[in-house]
């Protein structure tokens, strides 16, 4: 393969850094912080609330980079997609695996925005939280499920980048294509 893409790979590759990284730091680092500093339970939360939600826009934009470089490269290794062995069916884990990684995200972002709501000392947040009562408790241990999920899922996409770098080799592509033309012909070894 002659022709570059190193735009949309580097989007690809820095968008998934950024995802991966961020939010392997916030549940370390940034949540173990807020345990260490912050005194009493609602002193935590919101350290850990203003952290997390100072990080939520260079999220977006590391998952919209993500996002637009996954895109571009399906575009321009369909062929390969199509006619390598092995192929499509880590494009489709990755694809699986990247929804979910966004769901949990998500995920973590509205349990992360009601226990911010639940423990702040602001009287708009305060009368917000009251129209929309939680199970802080509950929530507090759902949203540590999902902020430890995010850097698990990203983690095992930066595998299957890994899986899908050398399925690019030229030593693999070969053997794969033939392998796709011979099943698709019912040829016999």
């Amino acid at each position: 393969m002659t022709e570059r893409n190193t735009l949309i790979r580097s989007l690809h590759d820095v968008g998934l850094a950024a995802w991966f990284g961020g939010s392997l730091m916030g549940a370390i680092g940034l949540n173990g912080a807020a345990r260490d500093e912050g005194g009493t339970e609602a002193a935590k939360d919101r350290i850990s609330s203003s952290g997390w939600a100072k990080w939520t826009p260079v999220n977006a934009a590391a998952i919209g980079a993500h996002l637009f470089g996954g895109g571009g490269l399906l575009a321009v290794n369909a062929h390969r997609v199509a006619a390598q062995q092995g192929v499509a069916a880590s494009t489709t884990a990755k694809t699986v695996v990247t929804a979910a990684a966004l769901a949990a995200t998500a995920y973590a972002r509205v349990l992360g925005k009601k226990v911010e709501l639940a423990s702040s000392s602001d009287p708009d947040d305060i009368e917000q939280a009251q129209k929309h009562p939680i199970d802080l408790h509950k929530a507090r241990r759902q949203l540590a499920f999902a902020q430890w999920a995010v850097p698990a899922l990203t983690g095992c996409l930066v595998v299957l980048n890994a899986l899908h770098g050398e399925q690019q080799r030229p030593v693999e592509q070969a053997p794969g294509m033939w392998e796709r033309a011979r099943s698709a012909a019912h040829f016999p070894s």
